[in-house]
């Protein structure tokens, strides 16, 4: 096997995979594919983790088949501390590392 960028990508989505199957298995009582999972967390908070390792936390709005993502009261961290807040917001799939729940806003 090669390695570089497109190889790089295919191992971290298949993490994601991974992650995503593992974290469905985990929190529900019945098994589910991780496009189900996602869909039982559309309108829920999110921590949307990129390559860059910027992290977006907000109200997942939507996402597709390439794990593009339209986000709602949107806010970036980087390290921990907050950047900037936009609202709404639209991540491009290729980015994403991972998706998590959190806790809702207090």
């Amino acid at each position: 096997m090669g390695s570089g960028p497109n190889t790089a990508l295919l191992s971290a989505r298949a993490q994601l995979f991974s992650v995503l199957v593992t974290l469905c298995l985990s929190t529900m009582s019945r098994r589910q594919t991780p496009n189900e999972f996602l869909q039982q967390i559309i309108g829920r908070p999110v921590v949307v983790k990129l390559n860059s390792g910027v992290d977006y936390r907000g109200v997942l709005a939507c996402l597709d088949g390439y794990m593009n993502i339209a986000l709602e009261q949107s806010e970036e961290y980087l390290n921990g501390q907050l950047k900037n807040k936009y609202g709404d917001a639209f991540i491009r799939g290729n980015n994403v590392l991972y998706i998590s729940t959190q806790k809702r806003r207090g």
